[in-house]
């Protein structure tokens, strides 16, 4: 199978340093991505100064989708970026996670037609956050020094260790890569998840229920996440409610989602 045309979509809110690190990552990239898209939840003036700052360093078109702060709206600009999205494979990341160096390329040779595929984040810890450097932080060095954790997730082995599934455990949106048409076809994020948490579950689950399994991947599209403080989680029991019921319904489609935002697709 051809190699896919792949969008790197960077979804985004408020920590411009830690974006900074992310798209110095994607700028090293060994096979960039056709594009690089970011979903911005309404960040101020700080991020849309770094996006203009580094756009000319970018090693594909790059281009900036922001609405309005408004709460927590991560799965609407999501929906839009991937509405907007040029190529037939979106790979999610999350603009606190800094990619390996061969992230976009493993994304590439891990796509295949009737899967989605689920990357790993290994974790700097959030006091050398700020001087972890794409090009030049060693991650097995940071581990080594007890400046890093998750040495199995963050280091990419001799050969990857892939587990093919349709389990609840691992589903994590920072690191996400599926077929743009599968994405359609499950109406993409569900928007009536407008607090933290869960998003991400629920749309792994409907790719599950479209007859979408997983691919676990451990040694490829590696990602290294930059630890911070915790966002308010006040929502999280309501949306473990709205996700028990996708479970139980075996829903395929949300209701609010992808389509809203969709032209002649």
């Amino acid at each position: 199978m051809a190699a896919p045309n792949t969008s790197i979509i960077i979804s985004t809110y408020n920590r411009p340093g830690a974006l900074s690190k992310v798209l110095a990552g994607v700028a090293g990239q060994v096979m960039p991505p056709g594009e690089i898209v970011l979903a911005d939840d309404g960040s101020d003036e700080l991020t849309r100064a770094v996006v203009e700052k580094l756009t000319a360093q970018m090693p594909a078109p790059l281009r900036h989708f922001w609405h309005k702060d408004s709460g927590f709206r991560k799965t609407k600009i999501l929906n839009q970026a991937i509405a907007e999205a040029r190529g037939n494979y979106i790979v999610l990341l999350d603009g606190d996670c800094v990619p390996h160096r061969r992230f976009v390329a493993d994304h590439s040779q891990l796509a295949e037609r009737g899967w989605w595929v689920q990357g790993r984040r290994s974790f700097i810890r959030e006091h050398f956050s700020p001087s972890f450097q794409p090009s030049r932080s060693g991650f097995f060095n940071w581990w080594m020094r007890g400046r890093a954790s998750g040495l199995f997730k963050g280091v990419r082995w001799p050969l990857p260790f892939m587990r093919h599934d349709q389990a609840q455990r691992g589903i994590i949106g920072c690191n996400m890569g599926m077929w743009r048409k599968d994405l359609i076809e499950v109406n993409g994020f569900d928007e009536e998840y407008e607090g933290w948490g869960l998003e991400d579950s629920d749309l792994g689950n409907r790719l599950y229920h479209l007859g979408r399994h997983r691919k676990l991947v451990y040694g490829r599209a590696i990602i290294h996440h930059l630890n911070h403080r915790e966002i308010p989680r006040d929502d999280l029991p309501s949306n473990h409610d709205r996700l028990l019921t996708t479970r139980k319904e075996r829903r395929v489609k949300c209701a609010h989602g992808l389509n809203q935002h969709l032209n002649n697709d």
